[in-house]
């Protein structure tokens, strides 16, 4: 990628969560534009996500199965990195200002919330569109605790 991810989403989905094998995707957004595949031409997997109805597709290798990056039918110019697959995954930071976290609602017992980064119980839009209403931790919090009240 040329230059730094718009933003980054932490997403706490079902989908998400069979991607990755893990508790959250972290992927990294960025214009389409910016994206180079410097080797092989990815395969792709189209699935219609739960939480918005809309198309999202996987792009992985061809060769091992690594998932690379998705791109949206909501945003079609728009490409979301799969973190885990970086050389580098730590040169994704987590910048409140540019970071959210989706699917809270979903994640998986034991799963911690993230402090002081917007995150929403479901999408952080309608499927038309419209702004979901955020909430903010003071304190990283067991996703339990945080469903019990």
């Amino acid at each position: 990628m040329a230059h730094p991810p718009a933003r980054t989403t932490i997403c706490y989905c079902n989908f998400c969560q069979r991607a990755t094998g893990g508790a959250q995707g972290i992927l990294p957004i960025a214009p389409l534009a910016d994206l180079a595949v410097t080797h092989g031409a990815p395969e792709t997997y189209a699935h219609v996500s739960e939480g918005s109805g809309k198309q999202v597709v996987l792009h992985f290798c061809a060769s091992c199965g690594t998932k690379l990056y998705m791109t949206y039918e909501r945003w079609p110019d728009m490409v979301g990195l799969y973190a885990g697959t970086l050389d580098d995954p730590a040169a994704v930071t987590l910048d409140p200002a540019k970071t959210k976290q989706i699917f809270v609602a979903s994640a998986r017992p034991g799963t911690v919330v993230h402090a002081g980064i917007p995150a929403f119980w479901e999408h952080a839009a309608t499927a038309d569109g419209q702004p979901e209403p955020s909430f903010m931790l003071e304190t990283p919090t067991a996703v339990e605790d945080l469903k019990r009240g």
